[in-house]
């Protein structure tokens, strides 16, 4: 199935499933979205090397741990 005939085949089963009316408005909760998160994100989070990394899982994982009987 090609990505139009997948786009069509969901448009029909919402309008079958939701009649018309409910088809636009399940649709209209969605937008299309902008910009490009994988390069925006780097704006806003710090590089963190592997190391670093598993220490903060580590540190996490040990403040969950259940209390040893």
């Amino acid at each position: 199935m090609t990505l139009m005939e997948v786009h069509y085949a969901g448009l029909a089963a919402l309008s079958e499933r939701l009649g018309a009316v409910g088809m636009v408005r399940f649709l209209q909760q969605f937008e299309a979205g902008y910009g490009d998160y994988s390069v925006e994100r780097h704006a806003w989070l710090k590089p963190v090397d592997v190391k670093t990394l598993a220490e903060q899982i580590q540190a996490y994982q040990q403040e969950e741990a259940p209390p040893a009987e």
